[in-house]
């Protein structure tokens, strides 16, 4: 099956930019939709954004739209999330999935952290 690992992470002042990438290896041959999810310590797992195979559909969370930009490269299976203006609430890990074989994420990453400071 598909594996996915993330990276890109890493501490930055509120205001700054980070692109974190997701590359998937494995058994890749079939289409397959990709996102960006965060979690955050007590926090609930947040919708962060999500891209089709062709790369013409997109979405994205309340919380980041304007701020975040999600990519894929003409290979399909590479993914990215370009986020600017970033804040402190950003600050979680952020964790790659693909829709692999259904309508449901069944293929996730360990995660990168993002760490915005004041």
């Amino acid at each position: 099956q598909v594996q996915l690992v993330e990276s890109g992470g890493g501490l930055v002042q509120a205001g700054d930019s980070l692109r974190l990438s997701c590359a998937a290896s494995g058994r890749t041959g079939n289409t397959y939709t990709m996102g960006w999810f965060r979690q955050a310590p007590g926090k609930e797992r947040e919708f962060v954004a999500t891209i089709s195979w062709t790369g013409r559909s997109v979405d994205y969370g309340n919380s980041v739209k304007g701020r975040f930009t999600i990519s894929r490269v003409s290979d399909k299976n590479t993914m990215y999330l370009q986020m600017n203006s970033l804040k402190p609430e950003d600050t979680a890990v952020y964790v790659c999935a693909a829709k692999t074989r259904s309508e449901v994420y069944d293929a996730w990453g360990q995660g990168t952290q993002v760490t915005v400071s004041s």
